[in-house]
């Protein structure tokens, strides 16, 4: 049986104490499983998250989807062709602003959506089977927070406490 890049290093080393490398490996990981999953439901990753975004917020313009998923608009763009070329999406022009289009999720979509979303929970049931409800969601809750300000604080170089920008908040 080949070793695993987790098990090379044992359980205390730096590697392994390392959160950038810890989530680099779930980041791995998680995308090799959730890629093959999602492809059954004619999406990649991206597409899939973008789709999750959409559904949210159906009125989101392009613009404002790309700030919600961190993603480059020009990246952006080729996600949503992707997605309106499988038919699972529709750009339309914004009647506020014609240069703006508003994206929506066709029937299609979320069928595809709904499917996929079930596949991706097993995938993360099996990661995440080790652990008992609380730890789980302790997790979860902890994962959740840091997503939000202090990896914004930590992005702009500001210390804890510090409130961020308007712009991010």
């Amino acid at each position: 049986m080949a070793t695993s890049p987790a098990s090379a290093d044992p359980p205390g080393s730096w590697l392994h104490e390392d959160l950038h490398w810890l989530f680099a490996r779930l980041k791995q990981g998680l995308s090799t499983a959730e890629a093959a999953v999602v492809r059954e439901h004619g999406m990649n990753l991206w597409g899939y998250t973008v789709l999750m975004a959409i559904v949210e917020a159906p009125a989101r313009t392009q613009l404002a989807l790309a700030q919600a998923v961190s993603v480059d608009k020009s990246k952006l763009v080729l996600i949503l062709d992707e997605l309106e070329g499988a038919g699972l999406v529709l750009r339309r022009p914004d009647p506020a602003d014609r240069r703006a289009r508003i994206i929506e999720v066709t029937p299609r979509g979320s069928r595809a959506l709904k499917a996929a979303r079930g596949d991706i929970e097993a995938v993360e049931e099996r990661l995440l089977a080790d652990l008992d409800v609380p730890a789980r969601t302790a997790l979860r809750d902890a994962l959740r927070h840091l997503a939000g300000a202090p990896i914004l604080r930590v992005e702009d170089g500001q210390s804890p406490g510090t409130a961020c920008p308007p712009h991010q908040a």
